[in-house]
């Protein structure tokens, strides 16, 4: 429907159209705005024409004329949207399938004309699109709700109060619990995280900093080694071994238990303990 170009298709369900690399977004006063744009009285024909129900060769042919007329609208929407951690190429593709659907959707004559219809249809997409694709770590739906209301309430309340508000009044015009705003809050990390390759002030990176030496399978190993090497031992080793580490007994206490003196007792913990360390390669067989 709209021409590939010089650049890069990306096919997306409903429309096939291409998009273009936008820069990061910049502060756009209202006269930028697509929805304050004047009516374009070329588009608005071709609309009225669509409108009317022409035959369906001409019905595909006024669409696209009309979605080609209007691609100015959806990029510069999309281009609001770009820096923020998603492709602009995905941007540009989800504003331009939902300007297919506003064309094909628009019923002239009534309200302020297309681009005051389409606008809030592409920028629900858009934001829809960040909503579904834009999170790494995805928080619950309540908490995505509640961190797009709480800048907009906070802003409310800074120019009201003359101050910041603290989060006790933050929930109560949000009607939640003051823990509900602390995790909104946290939650914007799941959306655009820290890179652990980032470098900190001491020359190293973030990655350094929180590796831990913890070899979690080795000890795993380990113990199902020990377990198994323990299960042959007789009950009586295993009864020395039990006194000794788990009790915490001395060698003397041993022997008076089992009725032979320090001195057997600490043969027999040298033996099984050169046994159990040989199994687990700690030590060599002499």
């Amino acid at each position: 429907m709209v021409e590939p170009g010089a650049n890069r298709p990306h096919r997306t369900k409903g429309a096939s159209v291409t998009t273009t690399p936008c820069s990061p977004p910049t502060r756009r006063s209202d006269a930028g705005d697509p929805v304050s744009a004047p009516r374009d009285a070329a588009l608005e024909e071709l609309l009225e024409r669509l409108a009317a129900g022409p035959p369906a060769a001409d019905r595909v042919r006024l669409v696209d004329a009309a979605v080609r007329a209007a691609l100015p609208i959806a990029d510069a929407l999309a281009r609001q949207y770009c820096g923020r951690g998603l492709e602009s190429d995905d941007l540009h593709q989800v504003a331009r399938t939902a300007l297919v659907a506003a064309v094909q959707r628009y019923r002239p004559g009534g309200g302020r004309g297309f681009a005051a219809f389409a606008v809030p249809t592409i920028r629900g997409e858009l934001k829809r699109h960040f909503r579904d694709c834009g999170w790494t770590v995805r928080p619950p739906r309540r908490l995505q709700e509640l961190r797009a209301e709480l800048g907009s309430t906070e802003e409310s309340l800074r120019h009201r109060l003359g101050r910041e508000a603290t989060d006790g009044e933050l929930a109560e015009a949000l009607r939640c619990d003051t823990s509900d705003i602390d995790d909104a809050r946290r939650c914007g990390s799941g959306f655009r995280p820290g890179s652990l390759d980032a470098p900190t002030p001491i020359g190293d990176t973030v990655a350094a900093t929180l590796a831990v030496d913890d070899d979690a399978y080795g000890r795993c190993e380990l113990r199902a080694t020990v377990r198994a090497e323990v299960s042959r031992l007789t009950p009586r080793e295993r009864l020395i071994l039990d006194l000794r580490f788990r009790e915490e007994r001395t060698q003397s206490e041993i022997g008076e238990v089992l009725g032979v003196s320090q001195m057997q007792v600490s043969r027999l913990l040298a033996a099984m303990l050169d046994r159990l360390g040989v199994a687990m390669g700690v030590r060599t067989a002499a």
